[in-house]
């Protein structure tokens, strides 16, 4: 008898699309007081990476400028049959690069403004406050509860 856990996982195109679909990470890093610091972020896809970026005096940028590591996760669904989701445990880069972090600005305006050239235009200008942030994840966790077809 299969395990639930291998049912519910996504394969690796069923990862891809949901990653594609979904518009907003929760990324969590370690706080200065211990505790977890939890907050949204958009993203996009490179390769097998995540990129997004964050002002450089932001908490996160400082976090992760301390430990290089981060658990994003997206989720949707409310009933226990609906829920799906993916948790990933990555290492981050940071690069306080302009040039790099002005080509993350971009690939985010292709994403969430349709290319637009005044939304490139204007997160250019943000670039030199921002680090752009590389995601590599390390560790994949996955689940469709929709695969379960209503059972438990």
């Amino acid at each position: 008898m299969p395990s639930r856990r291998d049912q519910i996982k996504l394969t690796a195109e069923e990862l891809r699309a949901y990653l594609e679909d979904n518009k907003v990470m929760q990324v969590a890093t370690m706080g200065p007081r211990g505790f977890p610091h939890v907050v949204p972020l958009w993203f996009v896809i490179d390769e097998d990476d995540l990129v997004g970026w964050t002002f450089a005096k932001s908490q996160k940028a400082k976090n992760l400028e301390r430990d290089p590591r981060a658990t994003v996760a997206l989720e949707d669904g409310v009933e226990y049959q609906e829920l799906r989701g993916v948790m990933l445990e990555c290492d981050v880069e940071v690069t306080r690069e302009t040039e790099r972090v002005e080509k993350v600005g971009e690939a985010l305006a292709d994403r969430y403004g349709g290319g637009s050239e005044e939304l490139k235009e204007a997160f250019r200008k943000q670039a030199p406050k921002r680090v752009g942030l590389r995601f590599k994840p390390q560790r994949i966790v996955s689940w469709n509860h929709r695969k379960l077809e209503g059972t438990y």
